[in-house]
């Protein structure tokens, strides 16, 4: 047997993601679709196989210049896109005598491949197409002996859609029995005599001629497969959800019986990233989504599973991550309930109660900073390598006046009046900071606590920074609003665990807090006006005034005034 892989489509329908990857690259479980495909071929006993390309051709070609497959796997470049049946023609100096498979490269499914091809070989028809039951795409007409009698006209055609042409000839009545083509079909040579050499040519336009001419198109159909194309965002994420919750649960719960998979979302925060809970029998898991890649470059999913994955082999409490696709976005990991530490803090009483969460808290802060940097490679993060003076005054200080002050405040401010204070304040808080592994957003709602453990989440934003800066954002944290006195003392509690592990100047450690604390600050206040502005989550707002009370109060804890019109602009607010 000899297959052809039909991949020269643009996937239109795909756009704008195929702009970038070819839609038969897109993968589930980190695997590009068109291994999985080309794998089963080889399993269903393939000898050699042809791709057709057009768009992105050179992806494709890289991709399988990588490969070392057991059998010869070509590819025959289309300057200009032939359609389904024109590329069978294209390749007629590929086939040999016996019957070949065609199938498109947008579908996956756990159809026995070989068992289609032993089946074509049972009949002797010249074509036998695989059909399937969905009501998005049913369109095939089969007669009362289940052959295929024609095609039902719904959506225009496109050149690697399984769609059919609206004025296609079709022979349909009340009891006519409607399918969907998979877009997997076995043929005999003879086949090639029906379709034109050298010009644009569907497999539509194939069917219609067999049938004109009084040949039979056998129909393969089975209850006892899953297939799904991809041909849409929403179809590719359903596809990739149904392949790999079963396979995350296998993995996290391999001792598992149950089959059925519930989802139920769960309440977003600040991120536009989407989380759901997944429930199989008595076990649980957590999916995040990132949405499908939209370019080349590392992105947020990809720092997630990169630090996710390193900050876990360290030992470090955070979830695990079970399986994961960067491209389709799709993260499985572990579920950590629903109780964070804000909820604890919120509901606990006593002060010395209290002490103890949060050191706790800052002895996993600790080895997060040292045992993090360990090993850590900058290339896992998706914004900056490094916490340095062009992040803070652009991702903190830039945000705090466009966010906060002209957008939400409606103030007519600009960042260049403030720029000569910003810049020292940027400077001092690298030059006085002690760097190793920063999370960048240890805050009350980022720290899950399960069995009396604590753990870090929404570690994406990680990269090499101050100590400092995370110590701040745990304690002048707005969703708890930590007492003076008791942050004082975890600074101190925090300062004295840290030097059995690294050397530092107490009051040069207390200079970089007081300038980390007021850069955090900054960009608390952007993000809560952005959030509540710009996204409408109106809910963040409630917490604006404990990040101004915050800000003056660090403020006006540097002695001589020395950010004059940041201060004042403060003090004006409320």
């Amino acid at each position: 047997m000899k297959a052809l892989i039909l991949a020269a489509g643009y996937g239109t329908r795909l756009f704008p993601y195929t702009k970038i990857t070819p839609k038969t690259l897109f993968t589930f479980s980190g695997r590009p679709l068109l291994d999985t495909i080309i794998c089963e071929l080889i399993d269903a006993g393939c000898q050699s196989i042809i791709i057709n390309t057009h768009h992105l051709y050179q992806q494709l070609d890289a991709f399988l210049a990588r490969q070392s497959y057991s059998i010869p796997v070509t590819t025959r470049y289309e300057p200009e896109i032939l359609g389904t049946a024109g590329a069978i023609k294209n390749v007629e100096d590929f086939w040999d005598d016996s019957p070949f498979m065609v199938i498109n490269s947008d579908i996956i499914t756990n159809i026995d491949l070989k068992d289609v091809y032993d089946v074509h070989i049972s009949h002797n028809h010249l074509l036998t197409l695989v059909l399937h039951d969905d009501e998005t795409f049913n369109t095939v007409c089969l007669d009362e002996t289940g052959f295929v009698s024609g095609f039902h006209p719904t959506t225009p055609f496109s050149p690697q859609s399984n769609s059919f042409p609206a004025g296609s000839k079709h022979r349909q009545n009340k009891d006519t029995k409607m399918l969907t083509f998979t877009g997997i079909q076995v043929m005999d040579p003879d086949v090639l005599d029906f379709i034109p050499d050298h010009v644009f040519s569907s497999c539509i336009d194939l069917y219609e001629s067999l049938l004109s001419n009084r040949k039979k198109i056998y129909a393969f159909t089975s209850e006892a497969f899953y297939w799904k194309d991809i041909g849409t965002p929403e179809r590719y994420k359903e596809a990739v959800f149904r392949v790999m919750a079963s396979e995350a649960f296998d993995i996290a719960f391999p001792d598992g019986t149950s089959k059925k998979i519930s989802r139920k979302k769960l309440k977003g925060d600040g991120s536009d990233r989407r989380w759901y809970r997944l429930s199989r029998g008595n076990h649980t898991m957590v999916m995040v989504d990132h949405g499908i890649r939209m370019q080349p470059a590392t992105n947020e999913a990809d720092a997630f599973i990169a630090i996710g994955n390193h900050l876990f082999a360290k030992g470090i409490p955070v979830p695990k991550i079970f399986l994961h696709d960067a491209f389709s976005g799709l993260i499985f990991l572990e579920d950590l309930g629903d109780d964070n530490l804000q909820t604890v803090i919120l509901n606990t009483k006593t002060t010395d109660k209290i002490l103890s969460y949060y050191q706790s808290v800052i002895d996993h802060l600790i080895k997060l900073f040292v045992k993090g940097n360990e090993d850590f490679d900058p290339a896992w993060t998706y914004q900056t390598t490094v916490y340095d003076q062009e992040m803070i005054l652009e991702k903190e200080c830039r945000y705090f006046v466009d966010a906060f002050l002209r957008s939400y405040l409606g103030l007519d401010k600009h960042f260049n009046d403030y720029a000569q204070e910003f810049t020292a304040i940027s400077k001092r808080a690298v030059e006085l900071s002690s760097y190793g592994f920063m999370h960048r957003d240890v805050q009350s709602r980022n720290i899950m606590v399960k069995n009396n453990r604590f753990y870090f989440i929404d570690f994406q934003g990680g990269r090499q920074g101050p100590i400092q800066y995370d110590l701040a954002s745990l304690l002048i944290d707005p969703y708890v609003a930590l007492p003076r006195s008791i942050q004082d003392k975890l600074i101190a509690y925090c300062m004295k665990a840290l030097a059995r592990k690294i050397t530092i100047e107490p009051k040069r450690f207390l200079a970089g807090y007081t300038y980390c604390a007021l850069t955090r600050n900054l960009q608390i206040l952007g993000a809560f006006g952005y959030l509540s502005q710009t996204k409408g989550k109106k809910y963040f707002a409630t917490f604006i005034p404990r990040a101004i009370a915050t800000l003056k109060h660090t403020l006006f804890s540097f002695e001589g005034n020395p950010f004059a019109k940041l201060t004042s602009t403060i003090e004006n607010i409320l």
